[in-house]
Formats: C-alpha cells, structure tokens, sequence
C-alpha cells in the first residue's frame, strides 16, 4: 500500500520539534525507511538518521533531507496549524512552527525512497538517504558527520538535496556556482557600568553603547561593501537589563553575517570587529567587548557539472520550463558539509510552495514580499498540492541521474 503522503506531512507538521529533539520525526521517518526495506540506523549525530539501499553496483549518491523546527508561533489559520511548545536551549518554554518547511522536506524525501525502491529494477548502485536534525542550527550535518558518518556508510559519489521556498508550486530553482551565502553566528558581549537609572552619569551605559553599535554596524553593506556586491548584517537580538530603573552592567547582540565568498567574509568580519571596539571605545567601557562566533556555515556551492545533469533530469521530468536560475539566495544551509567532507559534487536546489495564481497575481502587482510569507515567517505554508509531487519527483528524478542503469 502506497504511503498517504498527505498524512505524513500533516502529521509531522502538527508535531514540530526543535533543533537535537526530534526524536518523535526521526523515529516516523525511520519506520518508514524501514518499511520500504532499508537498513536504517537512529540516533547518529544525537538524532540523525541515516537509511541505506543496496541495489547492486553502481554509484553512492547521498540525499538529505532536515527535518528540525523553529521557535515560531504558527499564525497561518490553516486546520493542521501546529500548537505545539517546546523547551529552547536556555529552558525557556517557546511555540514551534515547521516556519521553514522541512515538514515538506521529510515527507517528500521518504515519497522519492518509496518510487525509488518501487523503480529498482531500473536502476543499481547505493542510496543513503539522511534524514538530519538542526539544521537551524547550522549544527546538524557536522554533528552527523562527527559522529562517523563517511567511516560507517558508503562514501558517496555526489550528495543531493532540495529546499522548499516561496516560488510558485511547480517550479525547481537551480544554479551552478554559489546557490546559498556563507555565514557566521557572532554573539558580542560589551560591558558598560551598572548603575540606578537616575543616575546614568556615574555609570557606562551599554544599553547606549549597543544601540550606538547596531547603528554603525548598518553601514557595513551601504558604505564598505561594493554596490554590485552581496553582504548583510543583521543584529537578530539585543539583550541588555531586567528593570526600568536599573543600568545595566552589558549589553549582547547576536548577528548573523551573510556573503558569498572568502574575500567579502573576511572584510566584513574585519569591519564588525573594528566597530564593536571602537564603539565601547567611544563610550568610555572600562574592558574590552567579546565577541564570539556561534556557528560558520560555508557557502552552498554547487557542481558545474552535477548540477547540468540534475538540470537536465529535471526539466525531463517536469518539463523545460519548470527550471528557473533563482539567482543566489542571501540565506544559508550546513548542507554542504557533506559533500565538502567528502569530496564530492553537491548539487542542492529549491522548489516552490506557492500556490500558482495566488503567485503570479502578486508578482504581477510587484507585491511578492509583501503578499508572499516566506521561510521563517509564521504565515508560511506551503500549499500540500502539488509541493509533495513536485519534491518526490525532483529529489528521485536527480537521484536516478546519478544511480546506475
């Protein structure tokens, strides 16, 4: 019996878990691949899984699909909108939205195995299928891969992944070259004075130093970074005191870097350290402000040549039009990891979740940002039809490029 996909994703976007806790998704997923006659392994990489097909000689190809929640309160009104809460890493207790997708992602993952098994008398080689966790944290890949993942399974000859986006439903975006920007996770820390409110000339405010900071930081892109060029810096969060009448003793901010290259990483990261000190500087701060880097995640680079063919496969099997170059995406993915790990081509593409006309009717009226909820947002919703279709028959379409005839 054919697998309800349908129910698979409602389910799993019912229940969304945070980042290291997916136990419940990852052991769904591993009774499917299960079923469907892998060998299948849980728990690597805290609560990855890794699933292996067989099928005679022929080439490894990886496919990865993440499959991790965020801290989003799901505003979207449709039937299967998650309640759900978890407990973040500080323990606080927070809403949990599948806000980026990677519901679709796992369900469509395990709907390209299942026509892949169900078509294996059309092809040989390996298949390891990894389903893997935080992926928000730019955490889950390294962890998988740390845990011993190319010493265990079969090393691969190309490693394929997909992303759901807010394109139109139906369309593949894919490019050769940089397809995601490189990025860091920087926390700074600046130490002011603490002191009573009402008397903020006997402290050092860091409250005034991190807003003076946040400011100077917005003039990375708009005066150092060449207009042609592609960089962003955004201070995600500020943190700073607990009562109104209270000066703080510091001030954090967290940033989230983005680039597509070495060169522009190095420069921006060299003008965020520069102004950090020299703000705490100006201020008067009494010590020097930290600043420490949470994750770096490198850019999404895929294979001039993997990426032709899996261009090819796709527009055979959905159609010559269906294949867009989107362009680069200024977000990120730990994705490449794998592939970087291994030495092999990656060739990792999005695919649309937007229900056509509502699409072309916002693009028409130059309002897709605003008409358009994208990944992150708590109005994001992939339309159920025909995303799963579309993503079971990219991800086994790229696959079977690769895998032996």
């Amino acid at each position: 019996m054919a697998i309800d996909l349908e129910a698979l994703y409602i389910d799993l976007h019912q229940h969304p878990e945070l980042s290291f806790q997916e136990t419940r998704t990852a052991g769904i997923a591993a009774q499917h691949l299960r079923d469907l006659g892998l060998d299948v392994e849980e728990g690597v990489g805290v609560t990855g899984v890794v699933g292996v097909l067989r099928n005679g000689d022929g080439p490894v190809v990886w496919v990865r699909a993440d499959m991790d929640a965020l801290p989003v309160e799901e505003q979207t009104g449709r039937a299967y909108a998650s309640t759900a809460k978890g407990v973040d890493p500080s323990g606080t207790t927070v809403p949990v939205m599948h806000a980026c997708g990677h519901d679709m992602h796992v369900t469509a993952m395990i709907g390209a195995v299942e026509k892949l098994v169900a078509e294996r008398e059309d092809w040989s080689g390996t298949l390891v299928v990894l389903i893997q966790p935080a992926e928000e944290y730019g955490a889950g890949a390294r962890a998988m891969l740390d845990d011993g993942l190319l010493a265990r399974y079969p090393k691969p000859d190309v490693v394929l992944g997909q992303h759901v986006t807010p394109l139109s439903a139906g369309v593949i975006g894919v490019r050769s070259g940089t397809q995601m920007a490189a990025s860091d996770g920087l926390t700074v820390t600046l130490h002011g004075r603490g002191g009573h409110g009402s008397r903020p000339h006997a402290t050092i405010d860091p409250v005034v130093m991190a807003a003076a900071t946040v400011m100077r930081l917005q003039t990375i892109v708009s005066r150092e970074i060449d207009p042609q060029g592609v960089a962003v810096v955004t201070v995600g969060s500020i943190h700073a005191g607990l009562k109104n009448n209270i000066i703080p003793a510091e001030a954090k901010l967290e940033l989230s870097l983005r680039y597509p290259n070495d060169q522009v990483r190095e420069k921006v990261l060299a003008s965020v350290e520069r102004i950090v000190r020299a703000e705490a500087t100006a201020s008067g701060a009494e010590r020097e402000p930290e600043i420490r880097t949470d994750h770096t995640l490198p850019a999404t680079i895929n294979d001039e040549e993997a990426t032709e063919r899996v261009t090819t496969a796709l527009q055979r099997a959905l159609g010559e039009t269906a294949v867009i170059d989107p362009g680069m995406f200024t977000g990120s993915e730990d994705v490449s990891w794998f592939a970087r790990d291994a030495g092999v081509p990656l060739v990792f593409w999005f695919w649309g979740g937007v229900d056509p006309a509502r699409f072309a009717e916002a693009l028409a009226a130059g309002r897709l940002e605003q008409d358009i909820p994208t990944n992150h947002s708590p109005f994001f919703a992939p339309e159920i039809h025909p995303t799963i279709e579309v993503g079971v028959t990219a991800m086994s379409a790229a696959a079977r490029e690769f895998l032996g005839a």
